[in-house]
């Protein structure tokens, strides 16, 4: 009997529809699974954040790996990219229309690493954001980056998500900290007041430790909690504590770890915080408020100490000391490099151009300038891929006996105002000739 007569059967064909279906179900559990990893983090249906294990690590890479398209050959030239949110829209649409997935150009915007000029242009009803590009692959975490600068590329998910948190962005800031109960903290000070040298046995301290502080709240603000914008936020701080306090090996060696510094220091702040936020030189404008330039956008890590009052709980002293400054310069200095080895903080960096984007487009009000809506991108009939929205997280002991004072833990987060780089603009008379020159050609989403 042949294949074609077989399925004539209603029966057959209901067992193949139902062997389909069954496929579909198992792949696309399969994709959520491994598309919980973001940024070598880990969150699972109860909103437990870990560190992801290696053999998740291997599944992700694998199922990214078997879904990963070639890149098309316009867009493996490194070069200044233009991309037309116009045009975008219209490719989504399209796509929408003939209910067929997004392609890998759309999803990581043509390879675009950074925005580094947005465009108006009201007479063809558009808006052109432009930053440097090339063709990207996997890396050894199944992230997809530059095939030559190792810098991740730039989401069309992020990008959304961006484009419609202006408000709750504009009203909290975007932020994530991920931070002890003053509970846990108060249990943890008693513990410490009772502890005497261990020896050389440290291990049943930290674990009585741990036991103490018990789960840490992870909190987000200004973005949906199961958006990648959200986890890349969550990743990004949930690393930086963990490189700062030793728990992983840094992946550049001009950034050692906290613990390790403080081991030749004499002044110690015992209840260090770091948090990440933007770090900008300008914003540059022409003098109609059709050009606009992002000039070395990028991140810093900032620093403040705190102290434990009476009840154990976390204050806020205003200041910082040396050693826990000097590791927040290492880390601003070292940035870049960290994002080339570590894909997380350059996901982060792209975040943060996003958000000052979206900013920019509704403070300056491009929109009705280039009179286009956008009303497809700024809504939710494109749906944007979600994650289990992360809420805690076990604590880690990793301590140092130092001069009669335990080092323990750290706090901090990530903090974004996109608006505030927006306050003032610098003038450049020469972004009306950029602009001109970037001018779409006759057709396609995108150019070189």
């Amino acid at each position: 009997m042949s294949f074609r007569r077989h399925l004539s059967s209603p029966v057959a064909k209901l067992l193949a529809l139902t062997a389909v279906v069954l496929a579909l179900a198992a792949s696309s559990a399969r994709a959520q699974f491994v598309n919980q990893q973001v940024g070598g983090v880990s969150i699972d249906a109860n909103g437990i954040l870990s560190t992801i294990q290696t053999d998740q690590l291997n599944a992700l890479k694998q199922f990214r790996q078997d879904n990963f398209a070639g890149v098309p050959g316009a867009l493996k030239d490194k070069s200044l990219r233009k991309i037309s949110l116009r045009g975008l829209e219209a490719a989504i649409a399209e796509h929408q229309k003939n209910g067929t997935p997004l392609t890998d150009e759309i999803r990581y915007l043509g390879g675009l690493q950074r925005i580094q000029y947005v465009f108006v242009y009201p007479d063809r009803g558009d808006i052109v954001i432009a930053g440097p590009a090339e063709g990207w692959r996997l890396n050894a975490l199944g992230e997809v980056v530059g095939v030559t600068t190792d810098q991740p590329v730039l989401l069309l998910d992020d990008l959304l998500v961006a484009l419609r948190s202006t408000n709750a962005a504009q009203a909290t800031g975007i932020s994530c900290s991920i931070d002890p109960s003053n509970e846990g903290l108060a249990r943890s000070a008693a513990l410490i007041k009772r502890l005497t040298n261990p020896g050389d046995n440290i291990q049943p301290i930290l674990d009585q430790l741990e036991q103490a502080v018990g789960p840490q709240t992870i909190t987000v603000k200004g973005v949906p909690t199961t958006s990648h914008f959200a986890r890349v936020l969550v990743a990004a701080d949930y690393r930086m504590k963990r490189i700062a306090m030793g728990f992983e090996q840094s992946p550049i060696r001009q950034l050692p770890s906290y613990l390790s510094m403080i081991k030749s220091a004499r002044g110690v702040n015992m209840h260090p915080r770091w948090w990440l936020e933007p770090k900008f030189d300008a914003i540059v404008a022409d003098a109609d408020g059709l050009a606009f330039e992002f000039r070395e956008i990028g991140v810093k890590a900032m620093t403040e100490d705190q102290f434990l009052d009476a009840n154990g709980q976390r204050q806020a002293s205003g200041k910082h000391d040396t050693l826990a400054r000097k590791w927040s310069d290492l880390m601003t200095a070292n940035y870049q490099e960290l994002s080339q080895q570590d894909a997380i903080f350059g996901q982060l960096r792209n975040c943060i151009d996003m958000a000052v984007l979206a900013a920019l487009i509704a403070k300056e009000n491009l929109a009705e300038k280039s009179g286009w809506n956008m009303s497809l991108l700024v809504s939710d009939e494109v749906p944007v891929e979600a994650y289990h929205a992360p809420q805690q997280v076990d604590s880690q002991a990793s301590a140092l006996r130092h001069k009669g004072a335990w080092v323990l833990s750290v706090s901090g987060g990530v903090l974004i105002n996109p608006f505030a780089p927006l306050a003032t603009f610098e003038t450049g008379a020469e972004l009306a000739a950029i602009r001109d020159r970037a001018a779409a050609p006759a057709s396609g989403w995108y150019w070189n």
